[in-house]
């Protein structure tokens, strides 16, 4: 499809004179990032594939008791959505849920990093969706401030967060290998705000993770990337310091390998009051996989640690395929302050069942995450439905969430061959006891 924005947002070198708009009218901003509808229950963003794979973002509404049943399904081709659905456009493949126009309502950001634009592949599109006591309704384009290129994928990274410190949220999105970071003046009619350029020489932004890591009161952001400059090759992890003008900071080797990087999450692993960040490369060591920690202070990132099925407590052993990493969310489980870490091993072999799949739950700790007292799940665990099958991949999405708000987190797991699951979370870790089937969709709709 083509898009066309509205002229009056010329490029500088490094940001976009902003236009003044009048402030919408003053509201309480919405609780949670991902109450579309305001009614103080988190919701569920799911990608869904549509009949010629253009995409679309089902919604799955919270309740006092979990997801409910009313569900909404927009795609281009929903009434005030720009664009038309379209081939291969992955219109809400990546998605990012704030409050951006502060009316108490959360919003979705989401792309189609796949779109044509003016003949040029997969240029990508970034549209917000408009939170309402409805749902989602409406949409409107956000102006792609990167280069005008095919294959530039405008939005395959998005992330949202105060990033400047001002108390509005803003809107950060990678195209043609840099980052942007739109600063908050969002509304309907329009994106009227500065927008401030990340990049670095021989880096390509790909994904985005928004947390605060150095205690203070700004978002702040990690950018992970490909590293393909002379006589340097592999994944780093770039962090950007929030605050009025967000500052480039320490970078981190996540793998050696030349992979696509996935998100990482931000949780107060050792309970010291900053932001720790965990990456899990899946396809480190021939698709072995690891997942690596990044400790906050109250400079930012600090020291690092690296965790696979060698690690010590942590069961299983680091085999080819396993796909250690594939997935990580984090949330407190058994309720002590400390957040503890879900880990997906999709590949792993159970006996002559190849990614069968497996779920690895780590502990926070005064230490951090350890494999001290370490759980681990598959189909042969105890009181989990199903049996250990061929091409399963239990496991290959996993969230924490306390979805029935019993002030314990639960896992959740998607499956192939059997159900996808909800464990419990309890004071001694996650239980089977009390296991039931859930909707893969909607545990993919779980936002970090």
């Amino acid at each position: 499809m083509r898009i066309r924005h509205a002229a009056g947002a010329a490029l500088l070198v490094a940001s976009v004179v902003p236009v003044v708009t009048a402030p919408p009218a003053a509201a309480a901003a919405a609780k949670y990032a991902d109450d579309f509808n305001g009614d103080g229950y988190r919701d569920y963003a799911s990608y869904v594939f549509t009949t010629n794979n253009g995409g679309g973002v089902r919604i799955t509404f919270g309740t006092a008791d979990g997801p409910g049943t009313r569900t909404q399904l927009i795609t281009q081709s929903s009434t005030g959505v720009p664009g038309s659905d379209e081939a291969d456009d992955m219109f809400g493949d990546v998605r990012a849920a704030a409050d951006l126009n502060a009316d108490g309502y959360a919003d979705l950001a989401v792309t189609a990093y796949g779109e044509d634009v003016d003949g040029r592949e997969d240029q990508g599109s970034v549209t917000i969706l408009w939170g309402s006591a409805n749902g989602l309704s409406g949409g409107t384009s956000v102006p792609n401030q990167g280069a005008k290129v095919a294959d530039g994928r405008f939005g395959v990274g998005l992330a949202a967060g105060d990033f400047t410190g001002d108390g509005k949220q803003d809107l950060a999105a990678t195209s043609a290998g840099k980052t942007y970071i739109y600063r908050g003046s969002f509304t309907r009619t329009g994106v009227t705000g500065a927008v401030s350029t990340l990049a670095k020489s021989g880096f390509s932004a790909r994904s985005l993770t928004a947390g605060r890591m150095n205690g203070d009161s700004s978002t702040d952001l990690v950018v992970a990337g490909i590293v393909d400059a002379p006589n340097v090759f592999g994944t780093d992890a770039w962090f950007v310091k929030g605050g009025s003008t967000p500052a480039s900071g320490k970078t981190l080797r996540l793998t050696t390998d030349y992979a696509d990087p996935q998100k990482g999450v931000i949780a107060d692993f050792n309970k010291d009051g900053y932001g720790d960040i965990a990456f899990g490369t899946m396809m480190n060591a021939n698709y072995k996989g690891q997942v690596t920690v990044w400790y906050g202070s109250s400079t930012g990132p600090a020291t690092s640690a690296r965790i696979t099925q060698a690690t010590s407590g942590v069961a299983g052993t680091p085999e080819t395929n396993d796909r250690f990493g594939s997935s990580v969310s984090a949330a407190d489980i058994n309720g002590d302050g400390y957040k503890d870490l879900a880990i997906g091993v999709p590949g792993e072999k159970l006996g002559d069942q190849a990614d069968a799949g497996a779920v690895h739950v780590l502990k926070g700790s005064r230490s951090g995450l350890t494999g001290t007292g370490s759980q681990w799940f598959d189909r042969d665990t105890a009181g989990i439905p199903g049996t250990v099958q061929w091409n399963d991949n239990f496991g290959d999405l996993t969230r924490l969430r306390d979805t029935d708000r019993d002030g314990y987190a639960d896992l959740y797991a998607t499956g192939i061959a059997a159900d996808s699951l909800r464990l419990p979370g309890t004071a001694s870790g996650v239980t089977t006891t009390g296991v039931s089937s859930a909707d893969a969709d909607v545990i993919a709709g779980m936002l970090q």
